[in-house]
């Protein structure tokens, strides 16, 4: 369904006799709160899915945790010494750290955590290969010995969900999945409450001790003010706004963004942008097989691309939750840089994009377009970039299917006609598009790398270069060659940032702002 057309039908999408049985009230003393997408896994070092995320930061804790204003604080660390060749970190915990299964959190338990997790993230894939040893010193202390200097070592621990398990956990391989969710967070995890895809509960875990300072972003205290959590999946969106406007659930994760102007007049809710960093959108493109195979192909289509035209198609007149032109980093971070952007800032000019179509020795394969239905933020951009292929005269394939689909589909490394793909848009998590060492969209390490295996030397050069700058000064100016790089080969191309709303019943009280949902210090008026 088009923008438009949704907008004239939302008065009847509201009706309250679409109101679904599972989504009844439950115990009052209950959050209730329906998420971007069901939880299908509990290991959120397994698998990149953000409500894993969300999942992860309720159960377990880290021992860094990112403030507000980008900087790691001490969490489950009381702190840490370095050595004066930057070689060895000793952390120390802090006391009256506990597992939901009573047993004491260890030095032992952390250290291996920071394997498991660094077998997986790719940012922990960076520090494991200037690791020389990681070791438990006592009940409180671990070291790490380094190869080299890791100046984002307290980054990594605290901003890319470095999540400490019991160490029998902790052995199992980041590449197979956990079977029990025990951590030592703020919440406990009730499995008997878990339908994968479905529903999910959490319960208060009363053996966590919160730092005593007020929560800011991933840092701070994690005191948590209600009983217990309840996530339902309620994947059609005008059931689940009217189901926040009769108060049967409390917060809704991801409202329909044309929706938003009706549930800011509901009266008992409240919309707002919690997330300070906003959410790149990218076309993702198949480096492995035609057409996009072609690197002169890839950089024919910039001149064309109008990145305001594909947030309007999401969100209208509410100009404030979009922001264009963007690069690859997020607009107002340190390592945000506007090198090379004239070719998506600049006039956009179409004749040319044709003309340099013609030059790249485009001959009309097949462009497969994957679209997900059920994600109408990529849905309604892809059928513009449908819209603007067509134009430019490139033979599209345009294909619906659910995102479930898309996320089987995208992996397949095959031609098109045998079940492959050209391209597909999807959105970044803020946090991790911040660096270079985070955006993992823009790995060049083929076979490795994020979907559409782009294969660049100078791009991986340049991330290991951002990792071994000593300072500020010296990582922006490697983060700008980075973003000149991507310009030039195009891992993916930017379609500009999103704010996504979220809306909550207006007695839900000191939601943290977050990129993502985080259920500490949240209350009931």
């Amino acid at each position: 369904m088009r923008r438009r057309d949704l907008l004239k039908a939302a008065p009847a999408l509201m009706a309250p006799t679409l109101m679904a049985p599972a989504l009844a009230r439950a115990e009052s003393r209950a959050l209730r709160y329906i998420p971007n997408a069901g939880l299908s896994t509990i290991d959120p070092i397994w698998t990149t899915a953000l409500v894993a995320g969300i999942h992860g930061y309720m159960v377990f804790d880290t021992l860094y945790g990112l403030d507000a204003m980008g900087q790691s604080q001490p969490q489950m660390c009381a702190g840490h010494e370095v050595s004066a060749d930057g070689l060895t970190w000793t952390f120390t915990l802090r006391d009256g750290l506990m597992f939901h299964d009573g047993e004491r959190v260890l030095a032992k338990d952390c250290a291996m955590s920071v394997r498991r997790w660094g077998s997986r993230d790719s940012f922990g894939q960076a520090l494991m290969a200037a690791t020389n040893e990681i070791e438990a010193l006592d009940d409180r202390r671990f070291r790490i010995r380094l190869k080299k200097p890791f100046s984002q070592m307290l980054y990594g621990l605290g901003a890319r969900g470095c999540f400490m398990m019991p160490e029998r956990m902790a052995k199992i391989p980041g590449t197979e999945q956990i079977k029990e969710a025990v951590g030592s967070g703020p919440f406990r995890f009730l499995p008997d409450a878990w339908v994968s895809g479905v529903s999910a509960a959490y319960a208060r875990f009363d053996g966590y001790v919160p730092r005593q300072e007020q929560p800011s972003f991933l840092a701070g205290g994690k005191a948590v003010n209600v009983q217990r959590v309840e996530w339902v999946v309620q994947p059609d969106a005008a059931t689940a706004a009217a189901a926040l406007q009769k108060g049967e659930v409390d917060w809704l994760e991801v409202p329909l963004i044309d929706l938003c102007p009706m549930l800011r007049k509901s009266p008992g809710v409240t919309v707002a942008v919690n997330d300070p960093f906003g959410w790149p959108l990218v076309l993702a493109l198949n480096h492995v097989q035609p057409p996009f195979n072609n690197p002169k192909l890839r950089r024919a289509l910039l001149p064309a691309i109008e990145q305001t035209q594909f947030l309007a198609s999401v969100i209208g007149d509410q100009t404030e939750l979009g922001r264009a032109p963007t690069g690859y980093f997020v607009e107002g971070q340190p390592m945000a840089s506007h090198a090379g952007m004239e070719v998506l800032s600049g006039p956009r000019d179409e004749e040319l994009a044709k003309r340099l179509i013609r030059e790249s020795g485009y001959a009309g394969e097949k462009i497969v377009m994957l679209a997900a239905t059920d994600r109408l933020v990529y849905n309604q951009m892809m059928q513009v970039a449908r819209d603007l292929f067509v134009r430019l005269g490139l033979n599209v394939d345009f294909q619906p299917m659910d995102w479930g689909s898309v996320v089987t589909r995208r992996t397949s490394r095959e031609p098109v006609g045998n079940g492959g793909w050209s391209c597909f848009i999807t959105q970044i998590e803020g946090v991790a598009a911040c660096t270079p060492g985070g955006s993992f969209e823009l790995r060049g390490s083929g076979a490795k790398a994020w979907f559409g295996w782009p294969e660049d030397e100078e791009l991986e050069r340049l991330r290991t270069a951002w990792f071994d700058a000593p300072d500020l000064p010296a990582q922006k100016a490697v983060a700008a060659q980075v973003q000149m790089r991507a310009l030039e080969t195009l891992p993916c191309i930017p379609l500009g940032q999103l704010f996504q709303p979220t809306a909550f019943r207006s007695d839900i009280k000191d939601i943290v702002k977050a990129a993502f949902p985080l259920f500490w210090g949240v209350r009931r008026a």
